[in-house]
């Protein structure tokens, strides 16, 4: 669903009510667990987890003028979803993250390159997702970041 919020607070009142709780806990869990240089805005029109400009100037190849994306929360027509860049980056990452998934859940994992898709909203395993978010840091996804552009 494209949203043209142009803050969070925005994109979080726009939403229906019954995802405004899971989205806001989602963001709690995110900003609790994510590494420090990783800064919160609007991106993509979706809430998204940056690495800023100040830190890395060369922002995202696709734009530049773009902060280089990591974690994203989306609401979408079906489901809520997170973004996460460096799972789509870092095999070890993903792989950790799929033989995580049926501690924390019944449900079978939705999962597209970066994207976990989440139909059942009362349950995301809010814990898993904080434990991914904490798995990267900063400097280490500007290293995965620039080898994997360097590669294509």
């Amino acid at each position: 669903m494209k949203n043209t919020a142009a803050t969070i607070e925005e994109y979080i009142d726009q939403l229906p009510e019954e995802r405004k709780e899971v989205v806001q806990k989602l963001q709690e869990v995110i900003k609790a667990s994510l590494p420090t240089g990783f800064v919160e805005e609007m991106n993509y029109g979706m809430i998204g987890y940056v690495v800023p400009h100040i830190t890395y100037p060369a922002g995202y190849h696709c734009n530049p003028k773009l902060p280089l994306p990591f974690i994203n929360i989306g609401n979408q027509k079906n489901f809520i979803s997170i973004y996460h860049m460096g799972m789509y980056s870092e095999g070890t990452l993903h792989n950790w993250f799929v033989a995580e998934w049926s501690k924390h859940s019944s449900r079978k994992l939705d999962m597209g390159k970066c994207c976990i898709r989440f139909k059942k909203l009362d349950e995301i395993p809010y814990k898993l997702i904080g434990e991914l978010v904490a798995k990267i840091t900063t400097q280490q996804w500007i290293e995965t970041y620039e080898k994997t552009i360097k590669k294509g």
